[in-house]
């Protein structure tokens, strides 16, 4: 296949996004996490692809949706949804569901291969080289270590942004003309659910240590009696019950203070 050729605008923007990418975590909460970061990571390709103030604001609103994944691929994840945002702009039938599909398809095997990659295996390897120069007391072991740590992932930072944005506009178009996308659309889809099901088992935790005795013997525990009707059914019913209070519109605040309030409740009671 040939290499996608990028025009001088197209470097620029894209230099624009691993600049931005910097600003993933800059306001990291726990309702969106680093959405708000990614959204204006993404500002160099709105404001390039979007000539009216209505569909950059469009633009930045559909970036707002939930996103998480390590900093050092993000600029993969953001050159892909440039080359998306640029068909979606010149292409009034392109359907932009598929571009937060993508995004949220995308962060958690790039999050899998940074997290092991970077955090890992690169950062023990520059603890361990750095180390080593401090043991023999070299005063620049300090700096060994951030150099050897942070120069890759710069570079990768910067040439992961080229080549998202290469092989999006890429295959898209390839997709376009094959008939794949309503395809493509469904399985991103997919993907994004089994991403945010995954996500919800493993960050939302719950444990009873309730137990009921009979003379002195245990004759029933609730957490294996719940385990063997469905591993991690009070987590889920909890998540159900927290969108449920959001679609009611209820405040993110309130329900965070509410959630910690239950568990210093039923931590007193002995329930968990």
């Amino acid at each position: 296949m040939s290499k996608q050729k990028m025009s001088a605008e197209d470097k620029k923007m894209v230099n624009g996004l691993f600049w931005n990418s910097f600003l993933l975590e800059a306001s990291y909460n726990y309702e969106r996490q680093q959405a708000l970061g990614f959204s204006v990571g993404m500002w160099p390709a709105i404001k390039r692809f979007y000539k009216t103030k209505e569909g950059q604001a469009e633009a930045l609103k559909r970036h707002m949706a939930i996103f998480n994944t390590t900093p050092h691929m993000v600029s993969v994840i953001s050159g892909v949804t440039a080359a998306m945002e640029k068909e979606a702009s010149e292409n009034k039938d392109f359907d932009k569901d598929i571009i937060n599909n993508v995004k949220v398809g995308l962060m958690g095997p790039l999050a899998g291969i940074g997290d092991s990659l970077f955090w890992g295996v690169w950062r023990v390897v520059a603890a361990g080289l750095a180390i080593g120069l401090a043991n023999a007391g070299n005063v620049l072991a300090p700096l060994i270590f951030l150099l050897a740590f942070n120069i890759p992932n710069y570079l990768c930072r910067y040439y992961g942004a080229f080549l998202g944005y290469s092989l999006g506009a890429k295959y898209i178009e390839k997709i376009y003309s094959n008939g794949m996308m309503e395809i493509l659309t469904k399985a991103a889809g997919i993907v994004g659910l089994i991403m945010v099901g995954a996500m919800t088992s493993k960050t939302v935790l719950f444990t009873t240590i309730l137990d009921f005795t009979m003379k002195g013997k245990s004759v029933m525990d609730v957490q294996s009696s719940l385990d063997s009707i469905f591993i991690g059914i009070v987590p889920l019913l909890l998540t159900f019950g927290c969108f449920k209070l959001l679609k009611k519109k209820v405040n993110i605040i309130v329900l965070i203070f509410g959630i910690v309030a239950l568990g210093i409740i039923l931590s007193v009671l002995g329930i968990c």
